[in-house]
Formats: C-alpha cells, sequence, structure tokens
C-alpha cells in the first residue's frame, strides 16, 4: 500500500514551482507502548480531568487553555483567540536562501519528512530544482505552515527526491555557553592524544544504522512473548559498575591492549576455518573426478585443462561457503 502523504502543496523557486507532497520520513509505530489497565477485570482505563479542590471531572466546555505568569496565576485564552492568530497556510514551501549544509547546526534539526512530486506533471520543475542544488552543493531554506504553526524548513538533495527538515527557532536551542564555559582549558599530554587516536584509529568504520540493536525494545517483547506462550519471564543480569578511573593513561593503555587481544582472537579463529576449508577442497577434487565420465579413447591424451578445471571451481566453492 502505497504511503500516505500528510501535506500537500507547492515547491516554490522564483517564478519555477511545482505541486509536491509531504511524507513523514520516521515512525514510531512499531515501538511497544502499554495501555493503563484495571488490574482486577482487566478493562482499559480512561483519563478524567479532575478540579482539585471540588474533586470533581471538568467536561470538556468547562475547560479553557491556561498561561501561568506566575505561581497559581493564570492567563485564559480561548480556542477562537488562538485561531485568530494561527497563519494561513498558502500550502506553498517558498525557498527564500541557499547555505552550504555545513552551516546548519545539528542542534536546530527537528522532525524530518521526504518530499517528492505529486503527479507527472511536476516531475520536471522538481528534478531542475533538486538537481540545481545538487550541482551548487547547497541546500534551499524556506518556510511551511504544518499543524498552524509556521516552521523554517531545510531542503536537501536525496536520491531522486528531497529531504525536508523542520528546524527549531533560535529561541528553542539553548546557549551551548551556559554548559560549557566552565569546562578548564586542558592542557592534552601528546603521548596520550596519539594513544587516544590511534583507539579511535582501530575504531573507525563507516555509519551503518542497522547496527544498532534496540535492546530495550527486543526484551520488552521477549517479556510479553515469554506471558503469551505462558513461560517463565527471564530478566538479564545487571550490568556491573565500572570502576572509577585511576590512572587516565593505564586505561589509554590497557585499552589499546583490549583491542589487540580482540584482534587476534578474531584472526585465530578465521585459520581453523581456513585451514579446514583447505582441507575439504581435495576431498571435493576426487569425488568429483570419481563421478566424471572417463573420456572417449580417441588415441589421444585426454587435455589437462578439463581435468583441473572442476578442482578450481570446487577450490572456489568450498572457500566462498
Amino acid at each position: 500500500m502505497a504511503p500516505r502523504s500528510n501535506w500537500k502543496g507547492y515547491l516554490k523557486l522564483s517564478l519555477v514551482s511545482c505541486p509536491v507532497q509531504l511524507f513523514p520520513a520516521t515512525s514510531t509505530k512499531e515501538r511497544v507502548a502499554f495501555h493503563l489497565l484495571h488490574r482486577e477485570t482487566g478493562n482499559r482505563l480512561r483519563r478524567k480531568l479532575i478540579d482539585p479542590d471540588t474533586d470533581e471531572a471538568v467536561e470538556t466546555d468547562d475547560q479553557v487553555k491556561g498561561f501561568e505568569v506566575a505561581k497559581n496565576e493564570y492567563v485564559t485564552v480561548e480556542e477562537d483567540e488562538i485561531a485568530s492568530v494561527a497563519i494561513e497556510s498558502t500550502h506553498t514551501i517558498d525557498i527564500e536562501t541557499f547555505v552550504p549544509r555545513a552551516e546548519i547546526d545539528a542542534a536546530y534539526l527537528d522532525t524530518p519528512y521526504y518530499l517528492a512530486p505529486n503527479g507527472k506533471m511536476g516531475e520536471e520543475a522538481f528534478a531542475v530544482i533538486r538537481e540545481a542544488m545538487r550541482e551548487k552543493d547547497v541546500v534551499g531554506i524556506g518556510r511551511v505552515v504544518l499543524y498552524r504553526r509556521e516552521r523554517p524548513i531545510l531542503l536537501e538533495p536525496r536520491g531522486k527526491g528531497l529531504v525536508a527538515t523542520t528546524l527549531r527557532y533560535a529561541y528553542e536551542v539553548r546557549d551551548d555557553s551556559d554548559y560549557f564555559e566552565d569546562i578548564d582549558d586542558v592542557e592534552v599530554p601528546e603521548e596520550m592524544l596519539d594513544l587516544a587516536t590511534h583507539i579511535i584509529g582501530r575504531k573507525l568504520d563507516h555509519f551503518d544504522p542497522k547496527r544498532f540493536e534496540d535492546r530495550y525494545q527486543n526484551a520488552l517483547l521477549e517479556i510479553i512473548r515469554a506471558k503469551q506462550q505462558h513461560r517463565p519471564v527471564t530478566t538479564s543480569a545487571p550490568v556491573p559498575k565500572t570502576g572509577n578511573v585511576v590512572s587516565l593513561m593505564d586505561a589509554l593503555r590497557k585499552s589499546i591492549a583490549a583491542e589487540g587481544a580482540a584482534n587476534d582472537a578474531g584472526k585465530a579463529a578465521e585459520k581453523p576455518a581456513a585451514r579446514q576449508s583447505k582441507a575439504k577442497a581435495p576431498e571435493a577434487v576426487s569425488a568429483r573426478a570419481k563421478a566424471a565420465p572417463k573420456p572417449a579413447t580417441s588415441g589421444k591424451a585426454p587435455a589437462r585443462s578439463s581435468a583441473k578445471a572442476p578442482a578450481k571451481s570446487a577450490g572456489r566453492l568450498k572457500k566462498a561457503s
């Protein structure tokens, strides 16, 4: 089933525009979620909003939004007043400027979406805008109204489409100096830096999100399966606490030694497998030689290449397995 878009409109660059549709790039539907039930009846519970003074439930018509301006002091705002300041959506993403991607601080990135053409008629204009950004190695910055709020949005090429990421406003991002300014300026010893960069070099790899397993999710699912099948629920052993580092230099050296031991163990495990593969190859050759039909005697010696070819093929197959 084709995914459903949650916004449709136009992508505009100066006088060039095309119909587009926006799709959520992420989903939390697969996460384990629990409902609150009554322990005795098993019925799902419903929440009610209670006035703390009267201890009575407050119906929807009697509820109003309030903004706290002081301790237990609120300014109430009606729904029609909120609706009056809502930004009217033009259903258009108007690209206002282009910037290098590296200039976008990751702290400002909010929610990612996929942006695609809405119909065949807009594909050419969409491709022109996409490839122009790719050619100049920049990303576009525009605005979009989603859920009654206007948000800045970043547009960057991704394959045949665009990734559209809403951005946080400046007032939503905290100043990092509030957290980092008290950190002392430490002069890092050259030997420690060399050891640390050596460890990083050994662990250097390409990012693969499939390598990261949601162990909490899997553990919850295992508990649910066990209860469904009336099996005893097994809990994992607590992770042992690591002690305080007495010497940073010793810790770095031990880390390198541990990495080396792990690599040696991996290589040692590979060698028996390689020897076993080599040992099996001649057996496969002899078996094939016995099963192969004898060539007709025509007074000529059989070609040597026909006898050797199966042996090479069998050796490669065995190693591959």
